[in-house]
């Protein structure tokens, strides 16, 4: 995905009601791996294309999400042991 966030001086951004919308709604498909088309389907409002791709690639600097040529998942765990194991576990 291009690095649409600093190509741009902001023309036009998302707020945080429209990060926080898409971000729920990939958090809470079904699918373990969805389209942008699908996507866009599920969101409650509209989101321009433009704003959704900054908002995906946003999601995915932040490890939230995996954005592949078969689609979105979402991957992000703040389970707190999990963040402890992989902060102590040895490198194989």
């Amino acid at each position: 995905m291009a690095k649409l966030i600093y190509e741009h001086k902001f023309e036009h951004s998302p707020t945080l009601n429209t990060v926080l919308m898409v971000e729920e709604t990939i958090k809470n498909m079904d699918d373990s791996v969805f389209t942008i088309a699908e996507l866009k389907r599920r969101l409650p409002k509209q989101i321009n294309h433009y704003l959704l791709k900054i908002i995906l690639e946003y999601l995915e600097e932040s490890n939230k999400i995996v954005v592949s040529m078969k689609g979105i998942t979402w991957i992000h765990n703040p389970n707190p042991n999990l963040r402890k194991a992989i902060s102590e576990g040895l490198e194989l």
